[in-house]
């Protein structure tokens, strides 16, 4: 086999396509894999899951001393923000990271090809750098599109990443803006919310729908409504933005009443975008090879994640879905393995989301309101972190655990929490379900105290109406 000719190409190095590249170089596959960034990790690890996380812990530890300190008897002084070191902290946790992925390609034979790739037919894969000159071609028996997803614009609302701004541009801001309006009351909202809120802006939330994080338990949206609240975030639901103009000294944005009203104006020195992604697949000669795309962009795949041209595979946020990345290692994992002639599946019944502001958002499985209009016979049983010991030790009591299970088999259905390290506790439940464990499993699995995991058991008891502690 030449150098350029390989079992699987890869096109983008993001969580998806780096974690298939290396799953089919361990099973025995000559790879490569192509990233017109300059560093691996995609929109992930460079501007957005990672970087987002290393702030929101920085700004965290920023309010607990400045606000939360002293309740344990802990002397503080006068408080500074050292911001440029926060955000050099930031770039050193992306930085290490991105070189870890690419030692991680070398360690596994892993080629990687810098530049822009364009397919030319179902096995070939043109690769251009920079200055749009063809730096080689690539031959693949099968290829991988893994290219991630972008910030969806907003009509009337032009991004300059400088005072009107994505996610990308909100992880890198100078200073900390007075008055920052967000729209879109999504994860990505809520969590950059979250950062500059703690760091000192006032921060407004305006959202489309009338309520905050859309798709997830309404019970438990409400709940983190009212916990974002009383930390300071405001929120005006239910607004339709119709545009927004950068001046020198601030934004001015516009809204009107969804149902109809008069319309409002709003002043910042920041707005932060965040509606939504699409899928990224510009300039992937998708349309020369015949590769379909639905109505919104998105790759429709089959079972095993080939698109309508075999040979030609797709995962991630191109192709729909929860675009997360965990989502989309699980999908590229599965292509490799499918590949390399092993049996492979994803349990989309069984992916935690994961919201990073504090206390956590984390949710599994279905909603109260996916149940009832699926006429399922569901019973719920919950927990508040009030009654739990371990969060009253460590004063972080907001929040509950919400556990539905089958009324008839009792099996886990969705297990959605509010609370302290939720990202953490959710993943006992997303293991129960994968092993189609039921409420009566969590009950009787024993669970250290005091944990904060002892929430989790307590609201699986109360499924059949027997919690000990409340």
């Amino acid at each position: 086999m030449s150098d350029n000719n390989f079992d699987l190409v890869v096109i983008g190095a993001g969580p998806g396509g780096y974690v298939a590249a290396i799953r089919a170089a361990q099973l025995g596959l000559s790879v490569a894999c192509v990233e017109k960034r300059g560093s691996l990790g995609g929109t992930c690890l460079n501007i957005g899951c990672i970087p987002s996380k290393a702030l929101l812990q920085s700004s965290h530890h920023y309010e607990m001393a400045a606000e939360e300190f002293a309740a344990h008897g802990i002397k503080t002084g006068k408080l500074g923000l050292d911001l440029p070191a926060m955000m050099a902290r930031k770039d050193k946790v992306v930085e290490g990271l991105t070189k870890g992925v690419d030692l991680l390609f070398r360690k596994n034979k892993v080629t990687r090809v810098d530049g822009a790739a364009t397919l030319i037919d179902a096995e070939t894969v043109a690769v251009r750098g920079g200055d749009g000159r063809e730096v080689e071609t690539l031959k693949a028996e099968n290829i991988l599109i893994a290219t991630g997803s972008e910030s969806t614009p907003l009509k009337g609302v032009p991004i300059d990443e400088k005072r009107i701004v994505t996610s990308t541009g909100a992880l890198a801001l100078g200073k900390v803006p007075k008055r920052l309006i967000v729209i879109g009351a999504g994860i990505i909202g809520l969590e950059m919310g979250s950062v500059w809120r703690r760091l000192g802006a006032e921060v407004t939330v305006l959202e489309f729908l009338d309520r905050i994080l859309p798709g997830m338990d309404a019970e438990i949206a409400k709940q983190t409504q009212r916990i974002l609240a009383r930390q300071g975030m405001k929120f005006r639901l239910a607004q339709r933005v119709t545009g927004a103009k950068a001046t020198a000294s601030g934004v001015t944005v516009t809204a009107e009443p969804v149902a109809g009203g008069e319309a409002e104006t709003f002043k910042a020195d920041i707005v932060l975008v965040a509606v939504g992604r699409r899928p990224h697949t510009e300039g992937l000669g998708l349309e020369k090879v015949g590769v379909e795309t639905d109505a919104h962009g998105f790759v429709p795949v089959d079972s095993d994640f080939q698109t309508n041209i075999p040979g030609i595979f797709a995962i991630g946020d191109v192709i729909g879905g929860a675009m997360l990345a965990h989502k989309a290692e699980d999908e590229g994992v599965a292509v490799a393995e499918t590949l390399a002639g092993e049996a492979a599946h994803v349990n989309y019944d069984a992916i935690p989301g994961v919201v990073y502001t504090w206390p956590e958002v984390a949710v599994v499985g279905q909603t109260e309101e996916q149940l009832k209009e699926a006429g399922t016979a569901y019973r719920v049983g919950k927990f508040p972190f009030t009654a739990n010991s371990r969060a009253r030790s460590n004063a972080d009591t907001d929040g509950l655990v919400k556990v539905l299970a089958d009324a008839g088999t009792d099996a886990l259905l969705g297990v959605h929490i509010v609370g302290p390290s939720a990202g953490d506790l959710i993943q006992e439940a997303v293991v129960a379900m994968e092993f189609g464990g039921s409420a009566e499993d969590l009950a009787r699995s024993s669970h250290g105290h005091p944990g904060l995991a002892e929430a989790v058991k307590e609201a699986a008891l109360a499924v059949h109406g027997r919690p000990i502690h409340i």
